[in-house]
């Protein structure tokens, strides 16, 4: 696995890696976390990737994130 790219952004660890003729987008967020594959033949170059962390799929992440927490808060309430 070759990591193509990792940083920081609106408080979310994004990397990306290369593996198995796929590129693998990581969102993580504290305790967690959402992975993407794309295959490397649908996209013409790494930065064509940019897609995926800007813009409305970016929106989504955030907004998966906010649910994801508001799950696990309930769920460890009722333990």
């Amino acid at each position: 696995m070759r990591v193509v790219k990792e940083w920081s952004q609106d408080d979310i660890r994004i990397s990306i890696f290369s593996w198995n003729n796929k590129y693998l987008i990581k969102f993580e967020l504290g305790p967690m976390e959402q992975t993407f594959k794309i295959n490397e033949l649908d996209v013409l170059s790494e930065d064509d990737l940019e897609v995926f962390y800007k813009g409305e799929f970016f929106d989504g992440v955030k907004l998966r994130f906010e649910e994801m927490g508001k799950t696990l808060r309930k769920q460890l309430e009722n333990l």
